[in-house]
């Protein structure tokens, strides 16, 4: 049995951009219950690839039938499948269309048996966080390595891949398939929290910054204060602005010492 209840939120901000592409979400499998997925996309150049992820991620999550316990190989593919998923209907849909839709990913996993998967494709990011202290963070270490290995690029040319449609690592890159970046927690614990969040939000933090304002508020709190503080510090310059907080508290307890729900 685990020792911490769930509390989780959502939270969106057009920014100063026509529309909102950012795409996030909070599901439960329904074949798998006591688990939580938790889902961020972000879309380039429309809204398109990232309404795919969300429509694949409810797919596979609804399908995973996890057993007793599974491992955290097994909790990694389902968040590979996916990506992979996603990208190939992504791809299929472009022939149509003769468009190409972009958009990033970030999922994790959180099983009823305290452990935590998550995996990310692009530049939207998760934060693993314990009692305000980051103890990880998605980045783009894994890939430059990987394009350093992998494509024999020199460093400097690897690290700029942004800059380049072909090394661009997204869902739906007709060109390349896109790099998973996979990490995992066990022994999960009231103190812990996940953020996930698109570039529109974690640009304008420190990791200290992210760490404090989750863990002294509530989800809904703490992401209305980070929108608002995220508005002032572009000056209006900004662009989609999405997070998903998942936030592992204690329970409470009634006067015979059994936990009830928070809201």
């Amino acid at each position: 049995m685990t020792s911490y209840k769930i509390e989780a939120g959502t939270a969106q901000h057009l920014g100063n951009r026509p529309q909102q592409n950012d795409r996030v979400a909070l599901m439960g499998g329904a074949r798998a219950p006591g688990y939580v997925l938790a889902v961020l996309s972000d879309g380039l150049a429309g809204a398109a690839g990232s309404e795919q992820v969300l429509h694949t991620a409810k797919q596979v999550f609804d399908e995973f039938k996890p057993g007793d316990r599974p491992s955290i190989e097994r909790l990694a593919q389902v968040l590979r499948d996916i990506v992979q998923e996603t990208h190939t209907v992504i791809k299929m849909n472009a022939v149509a269309a003769q468009a190409e839709a972009h958009a990033s990913f970030v999922g994790l996993v959180l099983s009823p048996h305290g452990d935590a998967v998550w995996a990310h494709v692009g530049d939207s990011r998760l934060y693993h966080f314990h009692d305000a202290r980051c103890i990880a963070r998605t980045g783009d270490g894994a890939y430059v390595e990987h394009l350093v290995g992998s494509d024999r690029l020199p460093l400097e040319s690897a690290r700029n891949h942004r800059k380049s449609k072909l090394l661009l690592n997204v869902l739906g890159n007709g060109r390349k398939d896109p790099f998973v970046t996979v990490g995992h927690h066990a022994g999960l614990a009231p103190g812990d929290v996940f953020l996930l969040c698109s570039d529109g939000l974690w640009h304008f933090f420190t990791d200290a910054e992210l760490g404090a304002a989750t863990a002294r508020a509530t989800p809904r709190q703490a992401s209305e204060m980070l929108i608002d503080k995220a508005a002032e510090r572009s000056q209006g310059k900004w662009g989609n602005c999405s997070m998903a907080i998942v936030k592992l508290v204690k329970p409470v307890l009634d006067d015979g010492g059994h936990a009830q729900a928070r809201g």
